[in-house]
């Protein structure tokens, strides 16, 4: 008897049929809307057709209750990164690949974990590398614990959100491989994308659709392999699929989908960096021109219109306020915000790693001010010789306390989240290691570090996160990596709160860029109408 997932088929079946895209990414689709990798599937294989998790039954929101599109399955990729499952809902509406709750929920194991500690960020845009940084590549999660696609997606199928605890890695493994070697394709995933996985992966059947046929750097002997070789093999395919999320561009690599872009275009404003120009010289070229502009061409509602996003399509006087607020540094004359510093154009991040203040203000607001700057955190060698005290749970240290990687808590001082900090020399750690520490060195440089040690270098990573992608907001709310602000409007505002506290020196481990932003409450709504001007219709 067939497997139910109680999937929606229609929209990602046809346009597959309509559009086809090379195979690795339709297979790694699939993979991503895998349901069965979850533990709870694994923890009930006697009732294999009836598994499902409660967690499901409604889609966790900031506003109000939303229906669970997941209803009767376990826990997938996709719950977290979603796109149209709630399109036709004007309190849900479209997403980019992010999901409606400040934290994700995450499967009950009795652990007292039921959320994520970091709101779910945008997954369009998410393979790119920092910029003057090319050489680093790109890494992945706000922390930057993962090197690569590949390794973040092996850690997910087999981690926390998926439901298994640090300790059950290898039992993860076993199940997702049996998974893949038991599929008789009848199930509706399966039916919509080609067969069983012992077909699909092997590449060669004559019953696969053309279109399934992946080519031989993805395929696999699912009867001979072993099963980190299979779990291996799900990876790149699921990498392939995210890799493939971007927004929309023309052949020659511009961004062509918000009323920004148009703006640009229309009035003949450079678009993105030469070959070989810097990031910081593009930005301030692109300033440069978009200041010397007398009379710009503006973009209105009539030319255009967007289908999922409840604002006019348009780029005004407002929005070009705002741009110039954005790229403008502020100083004691001149007001700016100063946010191109970490948000260059033309992706509108850095894809580095900054301290917005945020987490200090989290802690203070709850332990009272000043109580961060007091909080002890252990130099590199206490941190490293008590692992179990400081730093995250993995597979080599399961009973970790995870101190300072956890949401903070009136009743608990001393827990907060102090994010790149929980990763870089972390001996448990070892893949990133390199690329992080090229980026704080650079960091460490420009505030006149000349030796680039890790004891040194750990103070730079204190409270830092990866910088996000500002495209397609309206489309990822709440923001900021703890999920706290509902609006931009709020999110502007606790940039200006972190200003005041770098200009005054009361900001533990102050990042250079704060201390240049000089705004008032008038410029927040300039920003978000700039903010807004970047919203593409993404699908």
């Amino acid at each position: 008897m067939p497997l139910n997932f109680g999937l929606a088929m229609p929209s990602y079946a046809i346009e597959k049929q309509e559009e086809p895209e090379p195979a690795e990414i339709a297979i790694g689709e699939r993979l991503f809307l895998e349901p069965r990798f979850a533990q709870a599937w694994y923890a009930k294989p006697e009732k294999a057709n009836q598994v499902s998790d409660p967690i499901l039954e409604k889609t966790a929101s900031t506003t109000v209750t939303l229906a669970g599109p997941f209803a009767g399955q376990t826990i997938s990729c996709r719950v977290c990164h979603m796109v149209d499952e709630h399109a036709e809902n004007p309190q849900g509406g479209m997403r980019s690949y992010a999901d409606y709750a400040h934290r994700s929920p995450i499967p009950n194991r009795n652990d007292g974990n039921q959320q994520t500690n970091r709101n779910a960020m945008s997954m369009v845009n998410i393979n790119l590398a920092p910029f003057n940084l090319e050489q680093t590549g790109a890494l992945f999660h706000f922390d930057g614990q993962f090197n690569s696609l590949p390794d973040l997606i092996r850690a997910t199928l087999t981690g926390r959100n998926l439901g298994w605890l640090p300790g059950e890695e290898k039992t993860a493994i076993k199940h997702i491989a049996n998974v893949i070697r038991t599929d008789d394709g009848r199930g509706e995933l399966a039916i919509a994308f080609g067969g069983s996985y012992r077909k699909i992966l092997s590449g060669n059947a004559n019953d696969i659709p053309a279109r399934f046929h992946l080519p031989p750097a993805f395929t696999i002997d699912v009867a001979t392999a072993s099963d980190q070789q299979l779990l291996d093999a799900i990876a790149e395919l699921i990498a392939a699929y995210v890799s493939d999320l971007n927004f929309q561009k023309d052949n020659n690599g511009h961004y062509t989908g918000s009323p920004y872009d148009l703006f640009l275009e229309k009035n003949n404003l450079p678009r993105k960096p030469h070959s070989k120009e810097t990031v910081a010289a593009y930005t301030q070229r692109l300033t440069t021109a978009v200041n010397a502009l007398k009379n710009p061409k503006y973009i209105t509602a009539d030319e255009n219109k967007f289908t999922h996003h409840q604002q006019r399509f348009q780029f005004g006087k407002k929005e070009l306020q705002g741009m110039k607020r954005f790229f403008t540094p502020g100083s004691d004359t001149q007001p700016g915000g100063n946010c191109a510093s970490c948000h260059p154009a033309p992706d509108f991040s850095d894809f580095t790693f900054h301290n917005s203040g945020l987490t200090q203000i989290n802690y203070d607001n709850l332990h009272g001010s000043g109580q961060f700057i007091k909080l002890h955190i252990p130099n590199l060698e206490t941190r490293n010789k008590h692992y179990n005290r400081y730093l995250p749970a993995t597979a080599q240290h399961p009973q970790a306390l995870s101190s300072f990687r956890r949401i903070a808590d009136k009743s608990q001082p001393g827990i907060t989240d102090l994010g790149l900090w929980n990763v870089f020399a972390n001996p448990d750690m070892p893949a990133p290691q390199a690329k992080i520490k090229k980026i704080l060195c650079e960091q460490a440089k420009q505030q006149g570090i000349k030796r680039c040690t890790d004891d040194k270098l750990l103070t730079f990573s204190l409270a830092a996160f990866k910088t996000p992608v500002l495209r397609n907001l309206g489309h990822s709310a709440p923001y900021l990596h703890t999920g706290q602000a509902d609006t931009l409007n709020q999110t502007v505002a606790l940039y200006i709160t972190s200003a005041a506290l770098a200009k005054t020196d009361q900001l533990r481990n102050t990042d250079p860029a704060l201390k240049h932003i000089t705004l008032t409450a008038a410029d927040v709504d300039l920003l978000v109408a700039f903010l807004m001007s970047l919203n593409e219709d993404y699908e």
